[in-house]
């Protein structure tokens, strides 16, 4: 039994996962069980009225916990910084776009965009970088699915959206997207792309078999962007996201901060080996606060 929510996106990824796990060989029947979560009753407007660190998982959660489903399937940017103690990711599969793609009603690449474009976006992080990518910009928030969000920018006569560009592959929309963002144009947010397989820790017959899909690239590459965001106390109302990749054996990692209108904005990277992506992440942090993040996110929060 697989939990997940019930989003049509949210099931594509489930289906990713039981694929990958269907591939291994053994003879295991899945049935995945959609759950309805708070963040998925309550409007996104209203989140912060709850607790937003656990909206789109804790439900799901508590059902794994109590054995009512055996794992859960996770977009890992919406995991808590802390997992209840009973519950581990025991799998990470290989990740998938993290970049941001921007879908434009005219087709047209953001720099071609009119002068004042209209842009919708849910992001502080993405709002950020757009306004100091172009400050004319107008930036309309957004909420809402992939699909509804592609809905509102014609019902609203949006110019464009951006949106994740792995939700957009993961749905069979890339052919929408107009413009891919490298992560240096629009740095992503903290594990954007990563999917989490969570099991409860003392099932360890079903953890041995869910390990046996684990990306060690994404595990080193997630571990170090929590680790990074968990450092400076990270969450969706702060503009803030990170990078991990690996080249030459080694993770190359940038972090970004930046106010809520992109006139200030810090971006460090930094490079280390991948035996302890955990501290390179805290390390990664130090940079970005000794370099000026420090303000920032101490101006955001006062």
């Amino acid at each position: 039994m697989v939990g997940t929510r019930g989003s049509r996106l949210a099931l594509a990824q489930t289906r990713l996962v039981v694929e990958e796990l269907e591939g291994l060989g053994e003879n295991v029947e899945f049935v995945t069980v959609p759950i309805k979560t708070v963040g998925d009753v309550v409007p996104a407007e209203k989140l912060g009225d709850v607790d937003g660190k656990t909206a789109f998982t804790g439900d799901i959660d508590r059902q794994v916990v109590d054995g009512r489903v055996d794992f859960a399937v996770h977009s890992m940017k919406d995991l808590p910084a802390s997992l209840d103690e009973r519950l581990v990711v025991a799998a990470t599969p290989v990740r998938g776009d993290a970049r941001d793609a921007l879908v434009s009603a005219s087709g047209s690449e953001l720099s071609r965009l009119k002068l004042g474009a209209r842009v919708g976006t849910s992001s502080v992080r993405r709002r950020a970088q757009l306004l100091a990518a172009r400050r004319d910009l107008k930036v309309v928030e957004m909420h809402g699915n992939v699909e509804t969000r592609l809905r509102k920018m014609d019902n609203e006569h949006l110019d464009g959206v951006v949106i994740a560009a792995a939700g957009l592959k993961r749905l069979g929309l890339e052919s929408r997207a107009s413009q891919l963002f490298s992560v240096d144009e629009m740095v992503p947010a903290v594990c954007q792309g990563v999917l989490a397989v969570e099991a409860r820790r003392d099932d360890r017959e079903l953890l041995a078999f869910l390990r046996r899909i684990d990306d060690p690239v994404t595990r080193a590459s997630s571990e170090c962007e929590r680790s990074f965001s968990e450092k400076l106390g990270g969450d969706c109302d702060v503009p803030l996201g990170a990078f991990a990749s690996v080249g030459s054996s080694e993770l190359n990692a940038v972090g970004m901060v930046a106010d809520t209108e992109g006139l200030e904005m810090v971006k460090v990277r930094i490079r280390g080996g991948m035996s302890d992506p955990k501290d390179l992440g805290r390390r990664l942090a130090a940079k970005l606060s000794e370099g000026g993040g420090g303000k920032i996110l101490k101006e955001l929060r006062s």
